[in-house]
């Protein structure tokens, strides 16, 4: 009979061992999946403050057999460059994201609780602190460094739904059946 408890015992430890492990993979998920979307949504909005006239020279200045050149004007927003020279600084700004817990499934997003323009933000739902903001930036560090050729990719030619298209289906950081928003600049 004593064998009997100790079985149940430990599948009752083991269930409570497996039900955490599985919180915590969900959380991580949570976490990746909000600091790509953060990172595309500072990305969009730092080529939207880019001059949409400004362009820039690409491809080869060296002349061809033919006496042409294979140089072509893109626009400078969504130029290589000027990608790398944002996603080289996309990560810092995510300090100003806070988490906010649903409190129906208890998933966690990231969004933005520093306003850009100065207009007061709904802060009464959001966490505020230095480890949110740490895994956060870390997590965007992460994501950038693993993908960014991706991230190059998407925003010099897409423009159109980038959060799903890079976050969930390029990269699987984001859950396909999680049903997150799509939010405007």
């Amino acid at each position: 009979m004593m064998s009997y408890h100790l079985q149940s015992l430990a599948r009752c430890v083991l269930l409570v061992l497996l039900v955490s492990h599985c919180q915590e993979a969900r959380q991580g998920q949570d976490l990746k999946c909000g600091a790509c979307r953060a990172m595309v949504d500072e990305m969009e909005w730092a080529i939207s403050q880019v001059d949409p006239k400004k362009m820039i020279q690409t491809g080869s200045f060296r002349i061809n057999p033919d006496g042409s050149q294979s140089i072509r004007e893109v626009p400078f927003a969504r130029s290589e460059g000027n990608l790398l020279e944002l996603m080289d600084e996309v990560c810092e700004r995510l300090k100003d994201y806070g988490e906010r817990v649903d409190p129906t499934t208890s998933r966690k997003t990231y969004e933005r609780v520093t306003s850009r323009n100065g207009k007061s933000m709904d802060l009464s739902e959001a966490k505020l602190d230095s480890r949110v903001t740490s895994s956060l930036k870390y997590a965007c560090e992460t994501i950038v460094e693993q993908h960014e050729d991706e991230v190059i990719e998407f925003f010099a030619h897409e423009t159109d739904n980038v959060k799903d298209k890079l976050c969930s289906k390029r990269t699987d950081l984001c859950d396909h059946a999680l049903q997150i928003p799509h939010d405007e600049l």
